[in-house]
């Protein structure tokens, strides 16, 4: 049983991080805070119906299900739901819910020695470098010690790079999960699915094992599918192609890929990528915000590139690029409508020196040659309201 909420009692907003563009809508943390008052106090009134006082009671109730209208309806004709919908008697001293406690095995994780052996860098700021291995039954690797680290210091976090850990083999699922300002995840070795989820600042580096010579990192998979689902702040390098849904819900982070598989980009709302390589089908589906700049060696992008809300525009040239170009930063112009090669060349540079990407390197050396080969993927409704933003600004601080 499920009732339909009023049109005036549901919140009001827009789901960005962008500061910006955030100021274009009325709603308020509060209107989202009082619908949930709302949906709280229908829930409770069902409850009443029912003849249940709290949320325990009714698990595993399943003959208060209203279940008639599903099994009568036309489509489920012929289907036997008594199994389904199968109730065995028990006595009352059968647990029907919250049987166990679950055993975490937390006391074994590999960020509690993340943890021990940062602690010179969470009590006094100081940088340290970490050394070890990992393996695939390390899962969230770095959340609980950006956990840590939020705990002491806020979202604010710690300088750049304080805590540098190398990790050398293949990482679990969720590497990189919310790591926060400060902390720098080098893997030599290869990512899985879900590498840097709700990345929240901190930088992560993957590359092939040294010893891997007969690979080509340009197109060997180096993580799995999902790659900075939900990311807002922080910058991710890797050498080799990822799965597919790449920077997906991406609102804010930097990423550099030598390739990704379907739907690069979906729903992404901000931040920049950079594919230096091939991509799959339906790029930038749903895309709203931010950047992303695609090489199209082959010039058929277009054809796996989905345009119900993009263009495709040339990555063109500019004077004095190189004389910008110096050192290591995302920082080069935050203005998303322009410098374009200058933005791209920089996080190119970033990718060759934290990765020793010989696909980097093969673009730098020839640069002129490679440059009219990238697209710029840019949402249209994000550039118009970047315009009109820009518009607004210059009326309130006119120039001269």
């Amino acid at each position: 049983m499920m009732r339909k909420c009023h049109l005036n009692t549901c919140p009001v907003g827009i789901a960005t991080q962008d500061a910006q563009l955030r100021k274009r809508f009325t709603g308020q943390p509060e209107h989202v805070i009082n619908f949930f008052f709302f949906v709280a106090e229908e829930v409770r009134e069902i409850m009443a119906e029912l003849g249940f006082a709290t949320v325990d009671e009714m698990i595993g109730q399943i003959n208060v299900l209203d279940r008639n209208p599903a099994i009568e309806h036309w489509k489920a004709r012929g289907l036997d739901f008594s199994r389904l919908f199968f109730d065995p008697e028990m006595g009352p001293d059968v647990p029907i819910y919250h049987c166990e406690t679950q055993t975490h095995q937390l006391d074994k994780v590999l960020d509690l020695e993340f943890i021990k052996l940062a602690g010179r860098a969470l009590e006094n700021r100081e940088r340290v470098r970490i050394d070890l291995d990992i393996s695939n039954r390390n899962r969230s690797a770095g959340s609980m010690l950006s956990g840590e680290i939020a705990r002491i210091y806020g979202h604010n976090g710690l300088p750049n790079d304080t805590i540098h850990i190398k990790l050398t083999g293949t990482t679990g699922q969720s590497f990189g999960a919310w790591v926060c300002r400060g902390v720098t995840l080098e893997v030599e070795g290869e990512g899985n699915d879900y590498v840097g989820k709700g990345l929240s600042g901190g930088k992560l580096i993957i590359y092939p094992p040294e010893a891997a010579v007969q690979i080509d990192p340009s197109t060997s998979i180096i993580a799995g599918n999902t790659v900075l689902y939900g990311a807002i702040e922080g910058e991710c390098y890797l050498r080799g192609v990822a799965g597919e849904r790449f920077a997906v819900r991406n609102s804010g982070a930097t990423a550099v890929v030598e390739g990704v598989g379907d739907h690069g980009c979906e729903y992404m709302t901000g931040g920049i990528v950079a594919v230096l390589g091939h991509t799959g089908h339906n790029f930038a589906a749903g895309m709203s915000g931010g950047i992303a700049y695609v090489l199209d060696e082959e010039g058929n992008f277009a054809g796996r590139c989905n345009l119900a809300m993009v263009d495709l525009e040339p990555v063109r040239k500019e004077d004095g690029v190189a004389d910008f170009v110096k050192g290591i930063g995302v920082t080069v112009y935050p203005d998303m409508t322009s410098h374009d090669e200058a933005r791209l060349r920089q996080l190119i540079e970033n990718h060759l020196q934290y990765t020793g990407s010989s696909q980097a390197a093969k673009i730098l050396a020839d640069w002129e040659a490679y440059r009219p080969k990238f697209v710029k993927v840019m949402p249209t409704e994000y550039r118009r309201a970047l315009a009109e933003l820009e518009t607004e600004n210059r009326a309130v601080h006119p120039v001269g």
